[in-house]
């Protein structure tokens, strides 16, 4: 409220007008700021004008967690959890193998409830000869195609896990881009009539697309299966053990192509890192060895089981537990289980590669 200057009548002065013509007199009044003002309105016209701030105020404090909330949520539906698992049993063959359905089975509870992928067809797509959809067979035509639907639209952010438990084979390299002299390969279910996935195929289809801040893990439960994914790195373990401690914490030996013009094994700015049953000249083993388990591939049991019980372990001692592990069981079934535990007496050991060098003492294993 304000008081004409000439005729004493009160009126109502618009909020924020410095100028006012009395409807009585039509003397002009002025009000700069609220100096017109008196007593109780002044103190009411403060009142209102700190009301309608504090308003102001709290519906943009209200507003900013759903915005911020509604970004994150933009941001979290980047970022995807995906996995092919693939469980070669050969059942129809004289090279038929017992461990990879349960294999699988032991990976995707790993992959759900430990890494907390969702349990759903969109995210882990499951290749045995169980299932009863004919694509989910792993035939070498499901498996190449499924390997292309993994890394399909990959984003940074997104975690990819392909995984494998079979027969691996080796057969000559003839474009000389293997340091050793063979290409490394695994086996579909129709593979004798229609033929292996070798290392090349899968590192163009499943590494090469990799973008910046999108992580590959191979895992790989077959025989020969150490640079399955011809990564340019291979961490070796053996030099770690011979070399001073504090300055070998980390080995890592280069297995880029030895060719004059190389073929390309590199991603496109990701990071693809694979853990292989054994070396490239080596046999895995499938083993009854762990009781109440049934057959399993003795590399993925170990390391289901090191990592449900070891929640922050690093990359270099999964490796080491993977190994003591071993030589546990070989100590205690020795003489009487050796041949049949590992094949012919050919000792595994778990292999790190890498699309990049890191210390793996200090990097977390998670996927």
């Amino acid at each position: 409220m304000m008081t004409c200057r000439n005729c004493q009548k009160e009126f109502l002065m618009p909020p924020h007008a410095i100028q006012h013509r009395c409807l009585v007199c039509h003397t002009v009044n002025t009000s700069i700021h609220g100096d017109g003002l008196q007593g109780q309105d002044q103190g009411r016209h403060r009142s209102i004008s700190k009301l309608f701030k504090d308003g102001c105020n709290v519906i943009r404090q209200k507003q900013m967690p759903s915005d911020i909330s509604s970004c994150s949520s933009s941001q979290e539906q980047h970022i995807n959890k995906r996995a092919l698992l693939c469980g070669v049993t050969y059942r129809k063959k004289k090279l038929r193998l017992k461990g990879p359905s349960n294999d699988v089975k032991n990976m995707k509870e790993l992959l759900v409830k430990r890494f907390h992928f969702p349990n759903d067809q969109d995210h882990i797509r499951v290749l045995t000869e169980e299932e009863r959809n004919p694509n989910s067979i792993p035939t070498k035509k499901n498996i190449e195609e499924s390997l292309k639907w993994l890394v399909k639209d990959c984003k940074p952010g997104d975690s990819l896990v392909f995984y494998f438990s079979g027969h691996g084979l080796r057969q000559p390299d003839l474009i000389e881009d293997e340091r050793d002299g063979y290409d490394e390969t695994i086996c579909p279910t129709d593979f004798i009539q229609e033929g292996m996935i070798p290392d090349n195929y899968i590192n163009s289809t499943i590494v090469w697309p990799l973008k910046v801040g999108v992580t590959l893990h191979a895992i790989v439960d077959a025989c020969h299966s150490g640079t399955i994914l011809d990564l340019i790195y291979v961490y070796d373990r053996e030099k770690r053990l011979t070399a001073f401690p504090e300055t070998c914490r980390k080995k890592w030996s280069d297995n880029s192509p030895p060719s004059k013009n190389p073929l390309r094994k590199s991603t496109s700015g990701g990071m693809a890192i694979c853990l292989s049953a054994c070396g490239d000249d080596q046999m895995a083993a499938d083993t009854s060895a762990f009781r109440g388990k049934g057959i399993n591939g003795v590399m993925t049991y170990l390391l289901a089981k090191i990592i449900r019980e070891n929640l922050h372990i690093t990359y270099g001692d999964l490796l080491e537990k993977m190994q003591e592990e071993i030589e546990q069981i070989k100590i205690r079934r020795c003489h009487r289980l050796l041949g049949r535990f590992f094949r012919q007496s050919i000792i595994q050991g778990p292999l790190l590669s890498s699309s990049q060098q890191f210390e793996v003492f200090s990097r977390k294993f998670t996927l």
